[in-house]
């Protein structure tokens, strides 16, 4: 079984800044941010979970429930990676865009 503590603590750290974001923040990239990292956590998850099915797009919910949304696709992510390496990226993915929605 991989270890995969690193990517729930990194997910649950994003998820808590955007929670404390204000609304501006959220409005001029925190939340596109959270929603492409959130996307792209269910396609990966979905096609570990259902190889040969097309993905489905996770939808927007609004700019308040992102942080649930990177929650619910992080962890569901977490539950299907297979080795180490693939976790380091997934870390290094919530990394990126922590940095880039600026929280």
């Amino acid at each position: 079984m991989v270890d995969t503590t690193s990517l729930s603590r990194a997910v649950d750290h994003f998820a808590d800044r955007l929670r404390a974001a204000p609304q501006s923040r959220l409005q001029r990239s925190a939340a596109a941010e959270a929603l492409a990292l959130a996307r792209e956590f269910a396609r990966r998850a979905q096609l570990a979970e259902e190889p040969g099915r097309e993905p489905r797009e996770m939808p927007d919910a609004g700019m308040f429930a992102v942080a649930d949304q990177i929650t619910v696709a992080g962890h569901d992510l977490a539950l299907v990676l297979k080795d180490e390496a693939e976790v380091e990226e997934a870390v290094r993915l919530v990394t990126e865009a922590q940095r880039r929605a600026g929280v």
